[in-house]
C-alpha cells in the first residue's frame, strides 16, 4: 500500500510538472521538448532528487510514446503521398541524407566510437524534427508559402527512410551478424512495401472495416490494433515504432482524421513521458565532457540543413528569399533523434552516446526556431553589405535597381 501511494504521488508530480513545463514553453513560444529533457536529467541518474517506484512505468509510457509519435506521423501521409514524393523528390532525400547523416558518422568514427555507433549517430543528425517544424510554419503564418511544400516533402522522406533505417541499426544493436541483419532487413523491407501495396489498393476497405462513429471505439480498435501490430514487428526484430508507422499509413479519410483528433492527447502525454524518460537514463555529469564535440556537431549540421533546403528550394524554382527559409527551418532536431539514441542507450553500445545526443537535441531544438525565423534576413542583410560595398560605383540603396539603365545627362535618376 505504502509504495502504491509513493508510485501515485511521483507519477503525478511527473505530469503535473510536464503539464506546468508546456504552459511555460507555450507562453514564450517554444518547444517544450528542451525543458522535459531537463526534467528528466534533473530527477535521473546523479540528479537533484532520483525517482524511485514510478521508473518502471515511466519506461512502459516512454515505449507507448514512441509508438504513438510513429502512429500520428503514419497518419499524416496517405500511401498515395508517400509514393508520389518517392518519384518526385528522392533526389532531396538524397542530398539531405548525404548532408547531414555523414557528420555525426564522422564525428562517432572520431571519437572512436565504433562503426555501429557511427551509424546510430548518423540517424541523429539527419532526421529533422517534424513536430517542432510543424509548430514553427504555423507560428510563423508560413503553411501557404510557395517553400513549405519543399520543407515537407524533405520531412516526408525522413520519415519514410525510418521504416528502412529502423531495421538496420535494430539488427546492428542486437549484434546480429551479416545473414541475420540481412534477413531482418529483408523482412522489414518486404513488410514495408507490402503493406505500401495493401494501403493504396485496399486502404478505403480497412479504414471502413475500423471505422466508427463512436469516438470510444474508434479509439479502443485504433489504438489495439496499432500497439497489436508494433508488439508483432517488435517480436520480429524489425521495430515496434515502423509496425506503429505502417498502421497509421493503412488509415486514410475519416477514420485518420478522426483517429488523428482522438490520439493527439494521448501522443503529447507519453511522447512528453519519453523525453523525461530519455532524461532519467542520462546522467548530468556525463554531459559537459561532450559538450564541445555536440556544439561543433550542431554548428556543422545546422549548415547542412541550411544548405539542404538553399539546394531543394531552388530546384523547385523557389525564390532566394524563399530558399533561405527553407533551409532554416530545417534545422531543429527532436523527438526522432531522441528515439535513435534511445534505441543505442537502452543497448548500452556506447555510454557517451546518449549525453551527446541529449546535448545536441538541446542545443538544436532551440536555435531551430530562430534560424527559421532569421536566415533570411540575415541572409538578405550579408547580400546588401556585398552590394553596397566601397568599391561599387553607385553605392546607393536603389543602385540595383537602376544599374542596368542608361538615362540621357540631362535626366534626373530614375527612383
Amino acid at each position: 500500500m505504502h509504495s502504491s501511494a509513493v508510485f501515485l504521488i511521483e507519477f503525478g508530480a511527473i505530469i503535473l510538472g510536464l503539464g506546468l513545463l508546456g504552459r511555460f514553453a507555450g507562453r514564450f513560444q517554444f518547444s517544450p521538448i528542451p525543458l522535459y529533457l531537463l526534467a528528466g536529467l534533473a530527477f535521473g541518474e546523479g540528479g537533484l532528487l532520483p525517482l524511485g517506484t514510478s521508473e518502471e512505468f515511466v519506461a512502459i509510457g516512454a515505449e507507448i510514446g514512441v509508438i504513438l509519435l510513429l502512429l500520428m506521423l503514419g497518419l499524416e501521409y496517405t500511401a498515395t503521398d508517400l509514393v508520389s514524393n518517392l518519384k518526385t523528390q528522392y533526389p532531396a532525400g538524397l542530398v539531405d541524407a548525404a548532408l547531414n547523416a555523414l557528420p555525426g558518422a564522422a564525428m562517432a568514427l572520431l571519437l572512436g566510437w565504433g562503426p555501429v555507433a557511427a551509424v546510430v549517430l548518423a540517424g541523429v543528425t539527419w532526421i529533422s524534427s517534424s513536430g517542432v517544424i510543424a509548430k514553427v510554419l504555423g507560428d510563423l503564418g508560413r503553411l501557404g508559402n510557395r517553400e513549405t511544400p519543399v520543407i515537407l516533402s524533405i520531412l516526408v522522406l525522413e520519415d519514410l527512410s525510418m521504416a528502412v533505417y529502423l531495421p538496420i541499426i535494430t539488427a546492428l544493436l542486437a549484434g546480429a551478424g551479416l545473414a541475420a541483419g540481412s534477413a531482418t532487413l529483408a523482412i522489414a523491407l518486404g513488410v514495408a512495401g507490402l503493406v505500401l501495396v495493401i494501403a493504396v489498393r485496399y486502404g478505403r476497405h480497412i479504414s471502413r472495416f475500423v471505422s466508427s462513429d463512436d469516438p470510444e471505439k474508434l479509439l479502443l480498435v485504433v489504438l489495439g490494433l496499432t500497439l497489436l501490430v508494433a508488439g508483432v514487428a517488435q517480436q520480429l526484430q524489425v521495430s515496434a515504432a515502423v509496425g506503429a508507422f505502417l498502421v497509421g499509413i493503412a488509415l486514410s479519410g475519416e477514420v485518420a482524421e478522426g483517429a488523428h483528433g482522438l490520439l493527439s492527447p494521448l501522443r503529447d502525454l507519453f511522447a512528453a513521458v519519453f523525453f523525461v524518460f530519455f532524461g532519467l537514463h542520462t546522467d548530468p555529469a556525463s554531459i559537459p565532457p561532450v559538450l564541445l564535440p555536440a556544439l561543433a556537431l550542431a554548428v556543422v549540421t545546422a549548415g547542412t540543413k541550411i544548405a539542404t533546403g538553399y539546394w531543394a528550394a531552388k530546384r523547385a524554382g523557389i525564390s532566394s528569399k524563399g530558399r533561405w527559409r527553407a533551409g532554416g527551418t530545417l534545422v531543429a532536431r527532436g523527438e526522432f533523434s531522441i528515439v535513435i539514441a534511445g534505441l543505442a542507450v537502452t543497448s548500452g553500445i556506447e555510454p557517451r552516446l546518449g549525453p551527446l545526443a541529449t546535448a545536441y537535441v538541446l542545443i538544436l531544438v532551440i536555435v531551430g526556431p530562430l534560424t527559421a525565423r532569421y536566415t533570411e534576413p540575415v541572409a538578405a542583410l550579408l547580400a546588401g553589405r556585398r552590394s553596397a560595398r566601397p568599391s561599387d560605383p553607385e553605392p546607393e540603396p536603389d543602385a540595383t535597381q537602376t544599374r542596368d539603365l542608361v538615362p540621357s545627362p540631362d535626366a534626373p535618376a530614375e527612383k
